[in-house]
């Protein structure tokens, strides 16, 4: 999962459960913000009354009864007073039940006592409990909505300013890691971010990938040289043999010792060969302008290693397109590739056995598929065909060294894939995937 889904999931995620938090404790809430105003609102009546009896006397709210009490048309507020002879001091807000006309009804009651000239009195404010909690429910609504306003506006704040903050990183992805391929050839500019950890992690990537190109330049530079350089001393020891076995007074064991050199040397001049060839490849020094026909090509192929198929008595069936051009490519590595694959196929085939050369063209790439009914590969090599000097007992052959890493050069120059599915005893199958130009 990318990095910015996995932001996105963890704000969304925790706005959630922030607006589900609020959402239960929201009936909490505003039940203690109404009880905490009603509170504050019996002490401020109280203040009121005090200062009126103060000022006027407690006599102006008796006028001559024993006591006083006063409630609005619908019960939802009352105030009493009355003399008292418990000296006890009272201040106390408490909800409590209360009988009014014959109705019993549910008050938060503010209870207080004072004294005034030489007497005690109480005094008693109450608001009926309905009316405390009958703006609870559009209060929690007013304050749902709200919510769900502000988390939508900084939901969509923090996703844009995720994508902001994490694009340095998507376009380090994409300039470093997808878009480039080994080895590469040109230089990456790097990115801008005031981002310090994206900036190290750019330049870091960065510093690899130049010591990744400069060890593989050194890496290829040595195969090239050491190549190129045992060429000189392989022709030279080549001529002295050759020269030797026509020495009139050499005996037949030493021809056989010198021709069994010879064949050490054929085999160390056809390694140097190839890894040149490699190198050459890899160096980028074959042109890739030319236009080729498979079904041409491989017929030229066939027409060339013909003559091993009649030794093997091998049946070899064609069936491509013959429409079909593939362009951007170099004609004389294409054709050292499927002589590769052609000759392999020979080379491990069973004696009478058949080898299949057949393509397939889809909207999204052409393929070639080399099958043959050879001895097959092991699964446990299957992996590392590819590498070079990847040598593996068949039978009585000994392969896989570097023929099929020739192969694999070509088809990493020219940018196509290569996938290969065998099984021991019935034969192998390479197929070619070119999803570039055609």
């Amino acid at each position: 999962m990318k990095l910015s889904a996995k932001l996105i999931y963890y704000i969304t995620g925790s706005k959630v459960a922030i607006a589900l938090l609020f959402i239960i404790s929201l009936p909490f809430l505003i039940s203690g913000i109404a009880s905490q105003y009603t509170n504050y609102s019996l002490r401020d009546q109280q203040r009121k009354v005090m200062t009126s009896i103060r000022k006027n006397g407690v006599s102006f709210y008796l006028q001559g009864d024993s006591s006083y009490g006063s409630y609005t048309m619908l019960k939802q507020e009352y105030i009493a007073l009355e003399p008292v002879s418990d000296t006890t001091s009272t201040d106390t807000i408490r909800t409590t039940r209360r009988i009014v006309e014959q109705d019993t009804l549910s008050y938060r009651v503010l209870s207080y006592t004072f004294r005034e000239g030489n007497k005690n009195y109480l005094l008693e404010i109450g608001k009926t409990t309905a009316s405390i909690n009958q703006y609870n429910k559009p209060l929690q609504r007013i304050a749902l909505y709200m919510l769900m306003g502000l988390i939508a506006i900084t939901l969509l704040v923090d996703l844009i300013f995720t994508r902001i903050l994490i694009r340095p990183l998507g376009q380090i992805i994409r300039t470093k890691l997808i878009n480039r391929k080994f080895p590469f050839k040109e230089p990456v500019a790097p990115v801008k971010t005031t981002t310090q950890d994206f900036r190290y992690l750019d330049q870091s990537l960065m510093s690899l990938m130049e010591q990744i190109s400069a060890d593989f330049q050194k890496e290829r530079e040595f195969t090239a040289n050491a190549s190129h350089e045992l060429m000189t001393p392989i022709s030279i020891l080549q001529t002295k043999m050759e020269n030797l076995l026509a020495e009139e007074h050499i005996t037949e064991e030493m021809s056989m010792a010198v021709i069994a050199m010879m064949k050490t040397l054929g085999r160390l001049k056809k390694i140097s060969s190839s890894l040149l060839f490699i190198s050459r490849i890899e160096n980028d020094q074959f042109a890739r302008t030319d236009h080729v026909r498979p079904a041409i090509l491989i017929a030229e192929v066939v027409e060339e290693i013909g003559h091993r198929l009649e030794e093997k008595k091998l049946h070899l069936e064609i069936n491509l397109s013959p429409d079909v051009v593939l362009t951007e490519v170099n004609q004389d590595l294409m054709f050292q590739y499927f002589y590769n694959l052609i000759n392999n196929a020979i080379k491990y085939n069973r004696y009478g056995g058949s080898i299949s050369i057949t393509d397939q063209r889809t909207p999204q790439a052409y393929t070639i598929t080399v099958s043959d009914t050879g001895i097959g590969i092991p699964q446990e090599e299957l992996p590392f065909i590819f590498d070079r000097f990847r040598k593996t007992n068949l039978g009585t052959t000994t392969g896989y060294g570097l023929g099929l890493s020739i192969v694999k050069s070509i088809a990493v120059y020219h940018g196509f894939e290569i996938r290969a599915s065998s099984k021991t005893g019935t034969g192998s199958s390479f197929v070619s995937i070119f999803s570039g130009a055609i």
